[in-house]
């Protein structure tokens, strides 16, 4: 379990103790518990139109939503408790997580918007890396990831040889975090694929 899962479990467990669980919302934070996050939604979104500035409910329910695939909703929960809790760590984290998924999916996003997509999630990890105080291998490989998909999607148009170089430049960005990944964890075969990926990938617009 990672550190993220880790962290909302924590944060489950002990809200079950304060008003928010005593009020009668056990409930969702049962069904999170569960993976029951269609019923969590539901009960959240409950809470929420109660109580539209608890920070809590935000939290549950843009990781609910995440986790549920309904992932414009999440980012737009968690650009909501980043108002309240402008330090939130894992607001950033699944933030981005969420508009890297959108953006690699066309069907969800229009192409004029996937450019807008991918670099808000690589501004959403590094923030999340910034105010984690250190170096959390899961949001090096995520921002590492974003990057590659971006550089990807980038490649697909390029012509002139200062297109090339920007694209160059987003993989070697990838390569930067995927190689503080295995500073980290250097038996890491999915890292070190992804590296000769983007090595491979750099060769090929030169």
């Amino acid at each position: 379990m990672n550190y993220f899962k880790q962290a909302i479990l924590g944060f489950i467990i002990i809200s079950s103790t304060n008003s928010f669980a005593q009020n009668g919302n056990s409930k969702s934070m049962q069904a999170m518990m569960n993976g029951d996050f269609k019923t969590a939604v539901n009960q959240l979104e409950k809470a929420d139109a109660k109580t539209p500035d608890n920070a809590n409910i935000l939290k549950m329910l843009g990781y609910s939503y995440f986790q549920n695939g309904e992932f414009e909703q999440s980012i737009k929960t968690y650009s909501r408790l980043v108002v309240l809790k402008p330090n939130e760590v894992s607001a950033y984290y699944y933030r981005g997580k969420a508009r890297l998924n959108i953006a690699n999916d066309p069907k969800e996003s229009l192409n004029t918007m996937r450019d807008n997509f991918y670099t808000a999630a690589i501004k959403d990890f590094t923030k999340a890396i910034e105010l984690s105080g250190e170096e959390d291998t899961q949001m090096l490989q995520n921002r590492g990831l974003a990057y590659k998909d971006y550089a990807i999607f980038k490649s697909y148009k390029v012509k002139k040889s200062a297109e090339k170089a920007i694209c160059i430049a987003i993989f070697n960005s990838s390569i930067a975090d995927f190689q503080k990944v295995l500073t980290l964890q250097p038996l890491r075969k999915d890292i070190i694929d992804w590296v000769t990926y983007d090595k491979a990938q750099i060769a090929s617009l030169k």
